[in-house]
Protein backbone atom coordinates (compact mmCIF):
# COMPACT_ATOMS: atom_id res chain seq x y z
CA UNK A 1 0.00 0.00 0.00
CA UNK A 2 1.38 3.32 -0.66
CA UNK A 3 1.70 5.85 1.99
CA UNK A 4 -0.40 9.13 2.34
CA UNK A 5 -0.63 11.73 5.04
CA UNK A 6 -3.38 13.98 5.31
CA UNK A 7 -3.98 16.98 7.50
CA UNK A 8 -6.48 17.46 10.23
CA UNK A 9 -6.04 21.18 11.48
CA UNK A 10 -7.64 23.06 14.05
CA UNK A 11 -7.86 26.36 14.44
CA UNK A 12 -9.91 29.50 16.67
CA UNK A 13 -13.51 30.14 15.30
CA UNK A 14 -13.28 33.43 15.70
CA UNK A 15 -9.58 33.51 13.69
CA UNK A 16 -7.58 35.51 16.96
CA UNK A 17 -4.02 34.17 17.14
CA UNK A 18 -3.66 31.82 20.11
CA UNK A 19 -0.09 29.94 19.94
CA UNK A 20 -0.19 26.50 20.17
CA UNK A 21 -1.49 24.51 23.14
CA UNK A 22 0.66 22.38 25.06
CA UNK A 23 -2.43 19.65 25.41
CA UNK A 24 -5.11 19.87 22.89
CA UNK A 25 -7.46 18.58 24.79
CA UNK A 26 -6.97 21.61 27.14
CA UNK A 27 -8.42 23.80 25.06
CA UNK A 28 -12.09 25.05 24.75
CA UNK A 29 -13.26 22.76 21.60
CA UNK A 30 -16.39 25.24 20.98
CA UNK A 31 -13.90 27.58 20.16
CA UNK A 32 -12.60 25.84 17.60
CA UNK A 33 -13.32 24.51 13.59
CA UNK A 34 -11.49 21.99 11.76
CA UNK A 35 -10.71 22.07 8.35
CA UNK A 36 -12.21 20.06 6.03
CA UNK A 37 -13.45 19.92 1.99
CA UNK A 38 -15.28 18.18 -0.31
CA UNK A 39 -13.89 15.88 -3.16
CA UNK A 40 -14.87 16.13 -6.79
CA UNK A 41 -17.86 14.42 -7.62
CA UNK A 42 -15.63 13.50 -11.09
CA UNK A 43 -12.92 12.27 -9.07
CA UNK A 44 -12.27 8.34 -9.56
CA UNK A 45 -11.61 7.45 -5.67
CA UNK A 46 -13.80 8.74 -3.26
CA UNK A 47 -16.14 11.20 -5.75
CA UNK A 48 -18.23 13.38 -3.89
CA UNK A 49 -16.74 12.80 -0.02
CA UNK A 50 -16.40 15.28 2.48
CA UNK A 51 -12.37 14.50 3.41
CA UNK A 52 -9.27 16.09 5.28
CA UNK A 53 -6.94 17.78 2.68
CA UNK A 54 -4.31 15.51 1.92
CA UNK A 55 -2.69 13.05 -0.55
CA UNK A 56 0.41 11.07 -1.58
CA UNK A 57 3.82 11.13 0.34
CA UNK A 58 6.61 11.98 -2.34
CA UNK A 59 9.75 10.01 -2.24
CA UNK A 60 11.94 11.37 -0.06
CA UNK A 61 9.29 13.57 1.56
CA UNK A 62 8.20 13.02 5.40
CA UNK A 63 4.39 12.93 6.33
CA UNK A 64 4.45 16.01 7.75
CA UNK A 65 5.58 17.91 5.10
CA UNK A 66 3.41 15.77 2.19
CA UNK A 67 -0.05 16.59 4.46
CA UNK A 68 0.72 20.31 4.39
CA UNK A 69 1.96 20.33 0.67
CA UNK A 70 -1.02 18.68 0.18
CA UNK A 71 -3.30 21.25 2.16
CA UNK A 72 -1.93 23.95 0.31
CA UNK A 73 -2.12 22.91 -3.23
CA UNK A 74 -6.00 21.67 -2.12
CA UNK A 75 -7.35 24.83 -0.02
CA UNK A 76 -4.53 27.38 -0.39
CA UNK A 77 -3.62 27.45 3.70
CA UNK A 78 0.02 28.65 3.81
CA UNK A 79 1.77 26.04 6.08
CA UNK A 80 3.82 28.58 7.60
CA UNK A 81 1.07 29.29 9.96
CA UNK A 82 1.04 26.34 10.92
CA UNK A 83 2.10 23.92 13.71
CA UNK A 84 2.36 20.35 13.86
CA UNK A 85 1.53 18.91 17.16
CA UNK A 86 1.20 15.16 16.20
CA UNK A 87 0.80 12.42 14.22
CA UNK A 88 -1.39 9.66 14.44
CA UNK A 89 -0.97 5.99 14.23
CA UNK A 90 -1.52 4.92 10.39
CA UNK A 91 -4.24 3.56 9.08
CA UNK A 92 -5.12 1.55 6.00
CA UNK A 93 -7.53 2.55 3.47
CA UNK A 94 -7.96 -0.33 1.69
CA UNK A 95 -10.49 1.20 -1.30
CA UNK A 96 -8.05 3.37 -2.28
CA UNK A 97 -4.31 1.00 -1.71
CA UNK A 98 -2.66 3.84 0.68
CA UNK A 99 -1.57 3.43 4.11
CA UNK A 100 -2.65 7.08 5.55
CA UNK A 101 -1.31 8.81 8.52
CA UNK A 102 -3.11 11.91 10.58
CA UNK A 103 -1.04 14.86 11.04
CA UNK A 104 -2.40 16.87 13.75
CA UNK A 105 -1.75 20.60 13.24
CA UNK A 106 -2.74 24.28 15.11
CA UNK A 107 -3.63 27.32 12.98
CA UNK A 108 -1.16 29.29 14.84
CA UNK A 109 -1.76 32.14 11.42
CA UNK A 110 -4.51 31.84 9.90
CA UNK A 111 -4.33 32.37 6.28
CA UNK A 112 -7.65 32.29 3.77
CA UNK A 113 -8.74 29.51 2.17
CA UNK A 114 -10.66 28.26 -1.05
CA UNK A 115 -10.95 25.42 -3.44
CA UNK A 116 -7.84 25.80 -5.52
CA UNK A 117 -8.20 23.18 -8.61
CA UNK A 118 -12.28 22.30 -9.30
CA UNK A 119 -11.50 19.24 -10.99
CA UNK A 120 -10.38 18.02 -7.19
CA UNK A 121 -12.41 19.52 -4.88
CA UNK A 122 -15.75 20.86 -5.07
CA UNK A 123 -15.53 23.04 -1.64
CA UNK A 124 -13.84 24.03 0.87
CA UNK A 125 -14.64 25.11 4.55
CA UNK A 126 -14.25 25.08 8.18
CA UNK A 127 -16.33 23.40 11.09
CA UNK A 128 -17.02 24.69 14.10
CA UNK A 129 -16.27 21.72 16.26
CA UNK A 130 -19.61 23.02 18.26
CA UNK A 131 -21.49 21.67 15.53
CA UNK A 132 -19.79 18.36 15.22
CA UNK A 133 -20.38 18.01 19.50
CA UNK A 134 -24.26 19.41 18.84
CA UNK A 135 -26.03 15.58 19.32
CA UNK A 136 -28.64 16.92 16.51
CA UNK A 137 -25.84 16.90 13.60
CA UNK A 138 -25.36 12.80 14.62
CA UNK A 139 -26.02 10.30 13.15
CA UNK A 140 -25.08 6.06 12.26
CA UNK A 141 -24.70 5.75 8.75
CA UNK A 142 -25.67 2.82 6.72
CA UNK A 143 -24.19 2.17 3.42
CA UNK A 144 -24.78 -1.57 1.49
CA UNK A 145 -22.80 -2.27 -1.34
CA UNK A 146 -22.05 -5.79 -3.27
CA UNK A 147 -19.38 -7.46 -2.16
CA UNK A 148 -16.11 -8.80 -3.56
CA UNK A 149 -15.57 -11.87 -5.01
CA UNK A 150 -13.28 -11.82 -1.64
CA UNK A 151 -16.19 -11.17 0.81
CA UNK A 152 -19.06 -12.98 -0.48
CA UNK A 153 -18.05 -16.65 2.03
CA UNK A 154 -18.09 -14.77 4.81
CA UNK A 155 -19.83 -10.99 4.51
CA UNK A 156 -22.95 -11.12 2.38
CA UNK A 157 -26.24 -10.93 3.96
CA UNK A 158 -29.06 -12.37 2.46
CA UNK A 159 -29.49 -9.93 0.17
CA UNK A 160 -26.13 -10.60 -1.15
CA UNK A 161 -25.04 -7.21 -0.14
CA UNK A 162 -22.20 -6.09 2.33
CA UNK A 163 -23.36 -3.45 4.88
CA UNK A 164 -21.20 -0.83 6.67
CA UNK A 165 -22.29 1.30 9.28
CA UNK A 166 -20.21 4.10 11.46
CA UNK A 167 -20.26 7.71 12.63
CA UNK A 168 -21.84 10.49 10.29
CA UNK A 169 -22.20 14.02 10.66
CA UNK A 170 -24.59 16.11 9.03
CA UNK A 171 -23.80 19.76 8.94
CA UNK A 172 -24.80 23.13 7.18
CA UNK A 173 -21.86 25.55 6.74
CA UNK A 174 -22.47 28.74 5.23
CA UNK A 175 -25.76 27.80 4.07
CA UNK A 176 -24.07 24.39 2.22
CA UNK A 177 -24.93 20.90 3.67
CA UNK A 178 -22.16 18.61 4.08
CA UNK A 179 -22.58 14.85 4.76
CA UNK A 180 -19.63 13.74 6.62
CA UNK A 181 -19.07 9.64 6.67
CA UNK A 182 -16.92 7.02 6.25
CA UNK A 183 -13.07 7.40 6.58
CA UNK A 184 -13.41 11.24 7.20
CA UNK A 185 -16.30 10.68 10.30
CA UNK A 186 -14.57 7.84 11.86
CA UNK A 187 -11.06 9.52 12.46
CA UNK A 188 -13.29 12.62 13.71
CA UNK A 189 -15.35 10.13 15.95
CA UNK A 190 -11.97 8.81 17.37
CA UNK A 191 -9.94 11.84 17.52
CA UNK A 192 -12.92 13.79 19.37
CA UNK A 193 -13.44 10.83 21.64
CA UNK A 194 -9.76 10.79 22.60
CA UNK A 195 -9.64 14.61 23.51
CA UNK A 196 -12.64 14.15 26.00
CA UNK A 197 -14.75 16.59 23.61
CA UNK A 198 -16.94 13.67 21.72
CA UNK A 199 -20.98 14.23 23.49
CA UNK A 200 -23.65 11.70 24.16
CA UNK A 201 -25.67 11.13 21.13
CA UNK A 202 -28.46 8.81 19.49
CA UNK A 203 -26.14 6.09 18.14
CA UNK A 204 -29.71 4.33 16.91
CA UNK A 205 -30.61 7.44 14.78
CA UNK A 206 -29.33 6.34 11.10
CA UNK A 207 -29.29 7.71 8.08
CA UNK A 208 -29.30 5.59 4.49
CA UNK A 209 -26.72 7.02 2.73
CA UNK A 210 -27.57 4.84 -0.71
CA UNK A 211 -31.30 6.95 -0.37
CA UNK A 212 -29.01 10.08 -0.78
CA UNK A 213 -27.39 8.80 -3.38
Amino acid sequence: MKPAAILILFGRSDNTFMPPPAHLGAVNPDTLDVLLLERAATLRDHPGQVAFPGGRVDAGESLEAAALREAGEETGVDPTGVTILTTLHNVPMTVSGHIVTPVVAWWTRQSPVRVMDFSESAAVFRVPLRVLRDSTTRYTSVYRRRPSVHEISRDDDARGQVTHTGPAWLVTVDGAEHLIWGFTAGILDALLTDLGWNTLWNQERTLDLNGRR
